[in-house]
């Protein structure tokens, strides 16, 4: 976790006192519904709860750790310290991994939570710019090329419907992780009854782990870590386009260069896309957590501990990372500079090139096989290319053309309209709305 990419609230999820605190209410919670079993006394149950207001001393959980090696036991005996002789009742027929499982679970649901506000954020700012430039038209390109018009709106919608699968994919991830083990070793409840499960679970907000081994199994984690690549691949697609757009050559539309902002410590002219390069950074950085967790489901028999160390990097690393990258990408998005001027000095740049294909198949509904008119369209194109001509006045000029297509009807073909006159109808798709 470093704290230039880190965001309080979930930075604080991450924290040991938070940590603590979940981990109590398990105890607290599994203790009381062995009392409501008469496994344990009552009185047990209600002195672990008085400690609920107890603030624990990480710096003492982690002296007892050096002696006793196992943080789990260390945080067991300084709750011994709080609770009294009724602490003895505590931690009945659990095992360690019932703690650290269903609290790791605990902090990805509220993870999840937090991601899911961001995802909300980030799509009501791409929904207000989207339709802020909905009819804005700018070229689209296929390899970095010019292919054919479409609106900057229409860009935008399409992240749009991106986000929206992102946040579906999360709510499912969150759901996987979702899940509560109170089983006691190798699972089999042999000392502690399911209906103690069942009783954390419900408290928790979590579902029962229908087959526990003693760990929860770590498909659920590998789905969830994956969803956050995904989330942040998606992230990075959207930060590239915009440094795209960003380039001196093309300059359609830039971050946000605030008052007495600097470029560039050498040269005073610069405007550099450095949100947008940061999240593409950030980016890899979450997508690094997919493989170590896919490596984590391969536990041996009913457990080992190889995937803890490894959860101990990857749950605060790929969450807050991911929860602040969302954030800077609302921001950018929130106060893009666009240029709907230079969107479409760009378009003309090479005089009417963008309308080949209609000419294409114009010929083609006159009579010329496919093949003929593309080599009639190709070769008045490649003059455009090759020496700047214009295209509409080339084609005039072919013999072969306006053999089939009048110059009337071949300047009726360079409707810009044309290109977005089903913008209208995506946006109904995307945004559900007439």
């Amino acid at each position: 976790m470093v704290p230039r990419y880190s965001r309080p609230a979930m930075t604080a999820l991450w924290e040991p006192a938070t940590k603590f605190r979940i981990w109590f209410e398990i105890e607290a919670y599994a203790t009381e519904a062995l009392a409501k079993i008469g496994v344990v006394p009552q009185s047990a149950a209600d002195a672990v709860w008085k400690a609920k207001d107890v603030e624990f001393d990480v710096a003492r959980i982690d002296e007892i750790e050096r002696e006793v090696k196992h943080d789990v036991i260390a945080f067991l005996t300084h709750l011994s310290e709080h609770v009294g002789p009724e602490a003895r009742f505590v931690h009945q027929g659990l095992t360690s991994s019932d703690v650290l499982d269903t609290c790791l679970n605990v902090q990805l649901v509220r993870a999840s939570d937090i991601l899911l506000a961001d995802l909300d954020a980030l799509l009501a700012a791409i929904k207000r710019r989207a339709y802020e430039h909905k009819d804005t038209p700018t070229m689209g390109r296929s390899h970095g090329i010019h292919a054919e018009p479409v609106t900057f709106g229409l860009k935008l919608a399409g992240y749009y419907a991106e986000f929206s699968r992102a946040k579906a994919r999360l709510l499912a991830a969150r759901a996987e992780v979702a899940t509560c083990a109170i089983s006691g070793a190798v699972g089999t409840f042999a000392n502690v009854d399911p209906s103690v499960e069942a009783y954390v679970a419900e408290k928790l907000g979590l579902e029962i782990e229908p087959v526990s081994t003693q760990v929860i199994p770590r498909d659920r984690h590998a789905m969830f870590f994956a969803t956050l690549g995904v989330i942040a691949s998606s992230v990075e697609r959207l930060a590239i386009e915009i440094r795209h757009l960003q380039r001196t050559e093309v300059l359609e539309a830039e971050e946000y260069f605030s008052p007495g902002q600097k470029g560039s410590s050498a040269m005073p002219h610069k405007r550099n896309p450095v949100l947008t390069e940061n999240l593409t950074g950030l980016a890899r950085v979450v997508r690094g957590a997919v493989v170590p967790a896919m490596e984590n489901v391969a536990l041996w028999h009913e457990r080992d501990i190889s995937h803890s160390s490894v959860e101990r990097f990857i749950g605060p690393d790929a969450t807050i990372t991911l929860d602040f990258a969302l954030a800077r990408l609302t921001g950018v998005i929130d106060k893009l500079i666009v240029y709907p001027e230079r969107m479409m000095e760009n378009l003309n740049k090479f005089r009417g090139l963008v309308h080949s294909q209609r000419i294409l198949l114009a010929l083609t509904q006159k009579g010329v096989s496919r093949e003929d008119s593309y080599r009639l369209v190709q070769r008045n194109a490649m003059k455009v290319w090759e020496q700047g001509k214009d295209f509409l006045t080339e084609l005039k000029a072919d013999a072969d053309v306006t053999k089939a297509l009048s110059p009337a009807e071949l300047e009726g073909l360079f409707d810009l309209g044309h290109h977005t006159r089903h913008v209208k109808t995506i946006f109904a798709r995307v945004f559900g709305e007439a």
